[in-house]
């Protein structure tokens, strides 16, 4: 018989114990955070309908080229999820009863076959949280101050960067970009931090922007050292969209600085977020020492996406941000602050042929709410106890058949090796 040569799909991975104990004390903190703000647990399925996960009002095209597609045995087209969005979008439109606004987190894997890089896979853990019912940037404020409180508590400084669509699409109507390229232009920006200014400015003109229009661009990013949020102001009344994006960056800076969080997070009109969905505030978090370059979590306002699913114009304010659990533990591995060899046992109980009372004692000290775990595999002393220290396990029992005949057992600390004797029936 051949043997298979085992090996894990491009883009995926399986996380041993060492490294999982790490990853569930993210999600832990992640969860707990979000549970801090009020936000209610959701889950969603991984495999949806090819017609949602496309939908013009999803991910945009973009997204799609690296979204996993199958049939089932009907022969019906499906996708896994590219991401925690739009499947929520889905729950909120089925669910007309749910009463606003409705605040919910999720923590799931998502599927998305694209370029691999540090901390990025093919398979990954997204971490979510969506408001909807709010129209105000007080929402946008709070998942800003709740981002900055989950990496706290993770030992991670971060910033975040922020923008508004309404007044970077303003920007470029001004800059007199024909609307039908406009998500192409914006996709093109949004890569400003990859590529150099002359790539960019060639891939406007192989758009066929118009010459007036890339020189405006041209100009626009020359003078991104001195652009501060009054530079727009004498733009605000040639512009409608860009007027409405000025007034909702003022209103959520004007929280930001009641919070006392503008100094982590900053207004980049460069910004560009290249997802189609995004209708207002957009904004991506950053390490602040950037031992990672990349956005490590992200997310904005998408007031149309509800609605849009519907097959209505009804606006549902909605705004989200989202987390890669797996770039956080790369961080974090990165920075060396995992702690490594925790102890997943509190107590580890080592029986000389008396499996039956180890494991009624081991069932009495987890009613405790001890950690326990027996050896079972027969190993000689010596060899468990080089285990208990391996793996930083804090007390061990011996347990022989004198101490069943007699009713008591002994509990040693490993590190300061002292032993207390216990009363226990066997």
């Amino acid at each position: 018989m051949k043997k298979m040569d085992y090996q894990n799909v491009r883009g995926t991975q399986d996380y041993l114990p060492e490294q999982e104990v790490t990853r569930r004390a993210i999600r832990r903190t992640l969860e707990d955070t979000f549970m801090a703000y009020g936000c209610k647990p959701l889950e969603t399925p991984i495999l949806n309908y090819t017609e949602l996960m496309a939908s013009k009002y999803a991910g945009g095209a973009e997204i799609l080229q690296e979204m996993y597609t199958l049939t089932d045995r009907g022969e019906r087209d499906l996708a896994l999820r590219y991401d925690l969005t739009i499947p929520f979008a889905k729950v909120v439109a089925m669910n007309p009863a749910i009463s606003m606004p409705f605040k919910r987190y999720e923590i799931g894997k998502v599927f998305r076959d694209g370029p691999i890089k540090a901390g990025r896979f093919r398979e990954f853990t997204q971490c979510d949280v969506d408001i909807v019912g709010v129209a105000s940037q007080a929402a946008e404020a709070e998942l800003m101050m709740m981002a900055i409180d989950a990496f706290d508590k993770l030992n991670l400084q971060i910033n975040i960067q922020y923008n508004n669509r309404k007044l970077l699409v303003g920007l470029l109507q001004l800059f007199e970009v024909e609307q039908e390229q406009m998500n192409r232009v914006i996709l093109i920006l949004d890569k400003m931090e990859k590529i150099d200014q002359k790539t960019m400015l060639t891939e406007l003109q192989e758009l066929g922007i118009s010459s007036n229009s890339i020189n405006k661009i041209k100009q626009f990013l020359e003078e991104r050292t001195q652009i501060n949020m009054a530079y727009f102001n004498e733009y605000a009344n040639e512009n409608m969209l860009l007027q409405q994006g000025l007034q909702e960056l003022m209103e959520l800076t004007a929280y930001l600085n009641t919070l006392e969080l503008s100094e982590q997070c900053i207004f980049n009109p460069f910004l560009a977020r290249g997802l189609e969905i995004y209708t207002g505030t957009i904004y991506e978090i950053f390490l602040a020492d950037e031992i990672i370059r990349s956005s490590i979590g992200s997310g904005g306002r998408y007031d149309q996406a509800i609605g849009g699913l519907l097959g209505s114009e009804q606006s549902y304010a909605t705004v989200g941000i989202s987390f890669g659990l797996d770039v956080i533990y790369t961080a974090l591995e990165l920075s060396g602050k995992i702690e490594r060899n925790t102890p997943i046992a509190d107590i580890y109980i080592i029986p000389i042929g008396t499996e039956k009372a180890a494991l009624k004692l081991a069932a009495e000290l987890r009613r405790k709410e001890y950690k326990v775990e027996v050896e079972l595999s027969g190993k000689k002393v010596k060899k468990a106890m080089e285990k208990a220290n391996r793996e930083n396990t804090q007390k061990v029992i011996v347990l022989g058949e004198d101490e069943v005949t007699h009713n008591m057992y002994k509990i040693k600390e490993m590190q300061s090796g002292k032993e207390e004797l216990v009363a226990f029936e066997f």
